[in-house]
This record gives C-alpha cells, structure tokens and sequence, in this order.
C-alpha cells in the first residue's frame, strides 16, 4: 500500500478512536476545526473513512481539540523515540499490550482483559517468544531467526505445519 494511503488510514482511525473517547459527534468535531454545519459530519466522514487525508494543519487543530500531540494522530515515524513512542501507544489502545516490568526490566505484555484482546495475537507473539528462545539457546541461527522474521507471517504456517506433524509422530 502506498505511504500515503497509510497515513490517511492510520490517521482516519486515531481521529475516530480520540473523538468517539471523547463522546463527539462527526459534526461537532468538525464545526470546532472550522468547518461549516452543513458540511462538518460529512468532511470529518471522509477524513474517518480514508476518502480524505487532513493537511498538516488540520491535524495539528485536531490535536488541539482532541488535547493530545499531533504525533498520536499520525502514522508515527519509528526511526525516532517520539515516534516509537507513539506507535507504542497505539499498540496500547488497540491491541491491550501493556507497560509492565519483569526482574527490574520494562516489558510489553498483553493484556488479556483489555476488550480488543485477541488470542490470535498472543498466538504470534508466543511464536515469536518460542523463535527467539530457539535463537538464544543456539538451535537456529541468526540467518534463520531473520529469515523468520522477514517472511513473516508465510513462515507462520511452515511452523504450524512442523507442529501438526510432531504431534502426529
């Protein structure tokens, strides 16, 4: 999918997510950045439904409106701590993984009582738990794990199927 079809999904949904916590209407929301009654709801559906993507300056107004940084709203840029930071925050809202610490060290974990808790998710993420343990024990190597990891989710199913076939045996 091209960058900026992203961004406008990405960005589609976070004003979504903000203005439904907020308890806003499509029109409400839209009259308080500038737009006209008649046309408010409609603008801010576009925007929601990534037919439109807001300018800069739309999404700083958002922010403002919704009272968080403009960084919440966008596709966030991973190669800075900012953003990381706010792609972390995402994770948070839409999938309960959560900050915690584990013998003094910050962790990720899911939670399984936040309500867009899926088991799928902790299925790949117990993979991903279970590859890298075979990489720190020594029973795969480096180019393997990568390999893992880069053919992503494919390698998914060749590692189901080796499980069915153990389990066969």
């Amino acid at each position: 999918m091209p960058l900026k079809e992203r961004n406008t999904m990405a960005i589609g949904e976070r004003m979504h997510y903000f203005r439904t916590l907020l308890g806003m209407t499509q029109k409400y929301l839209g009259q308080r950045i500038g737009f006209s009654e008649k046309t408010a709801d409609v603008r801010i559906a576009q925007y929601e439904s990534e037919k439109r993507g807001p300018k800069a300056e739309m999404i700083k107004q958002l922010a403002e409106v919704f009272d968080v940084a403009p960084e919440a709203l966008k596709v966030p840029d991973i190669d800075n701590y900012i953003g990381l930071m706010h792609t972390l925050f995402t994770l948070e809202d839409r999938y309960g993984l959560t900050i915690t610490k584990l013998d003094d060290q910050v962790c990720l974990k899911q939670d399984i009582n936040h309500p867009n808790y899926d088991i799928s998710l902790a299925e790949d993420l117990i993979s991903w738990y279970d590859t890298k343990n075979r990489l720190t024990s020594g029973s795969i190597t480096t180019k393997a794990y990568d390999h893992w990891r880069y053919h992503y989710p494919a390698d998914k199913a060749a590692d189901s199927n080796a499980n069915i076939d153990k389990l066969r045996k």
